[in-house]
């Protein structure tokens, strides 16, 4: 499968994905969308256990293309909106684990797609903006995976001021993980990815998928969700592989 705005390689157990279109500050027109979407799902079917998304030139993602947007009727845009959509719901629904290598300014769209994805590694040199907050078109569903990471007031900052949140604050506030030096950006987004694919691909598959699940749900009903997803993993290979190697002071072997 081929593509114009991404470079897909495969580094041992990991895919990382990088947008390549710099010339346009690598905005997410339909087409730009339905590679990301097409990469993440083909990823997502291999054995693969980590995947990486990054980009390459002076900006990480700036968002829409408003060039693809300013050309479409209302039916146009919300075609547009609901692909981006899937894109962002594919990222948290394949069974790797997903980490952003931020390197550069991620705004609207783009800092929807950090917000989405499971992990998250900037650059100190890096930003995050909302925009939309002091243009024409507000920034309503790059707010969406924000709010759930940075919590309202936060919230409401970003995306009332439009203004650029640096890499140390967008750590202390939850939408990343890290901010690092720029040097040690690599070092840092392999590091993490390595900790949090450790153990067994499938109950960690599981995991990710429950943990959406039950995410912003009320307390019950996350008890709910998450119960009964425990108790049937209780019966699987991996989790008494694991009871068993923890039991006989030995190191498990995974069989996937």
């Amino acid at each position: 499968m081929g593509f114009a705005a991404l470079s897909i390689e495969r580094d041992d157990h990991t895919v990382r994905i990088t947008m390549n279109r710099p010339q346009r500050r690598n905005a997410l027109s339909a087409d730009h969308l339905v590679e990301l979407r097409d990469a993440f799902t083909k990823a997502g079917r291999s054995d693969a256990t980590g995947i990486v998304l990054g980009a390459e030139g002076k900006v990480f993602s700036a968002g829409h293309d408003f060039a693809d947007v300013s050309s479409r009727d209302l039916a146009g845009v919300r075609e547009l909106l609901a692909l981006c959509t899937d894109v962002m719901c594919t990222i948290q629904s394949v069974p790797q684990v997903v980490v952003a290598r931020v390197h550069a300014l991620a705004t609207a769209a783009g800092c929807q797609l950090v917000a989405s994805c499971d992990l998250a590694v900037a650059a100190e040199s890096a930003g995050f903006a909302l925009p939309g907050g002091k243009g024409g078109w507000f920034c309503h569903t790059p707010a969406v995976p924000v709010a759930r990471s940075i919590g309202r007031k936060r919230l409401m900052e970003m995306a009332l001021t439009g203004d650029v949140v640096d890499a140390r604050t967008a750590a202390e506030w939850g939408l990343i993980n890290q901010a690092v030096p720029d040097e040690e950006l690599d070092a840092a987004v392999d590091d993490l990815l390595a900790r949090a694919t450790r153990g067994s691909r499938t109950s960690k598959a599981l995991g990710k998928k429950t943990l959406y699940a039950q995410l912003d749900r009320p307390e019950a009903d996350a008890y709910a969700v998450a119960l009964e997803v425990m108790i049937a993993a209780s019966q699987t290979e991996a989790a008494k592989e694991g009871m068993a190697a923890f039991l006989a002071k030995r190191r498990p072997a995974w069989s996937d």
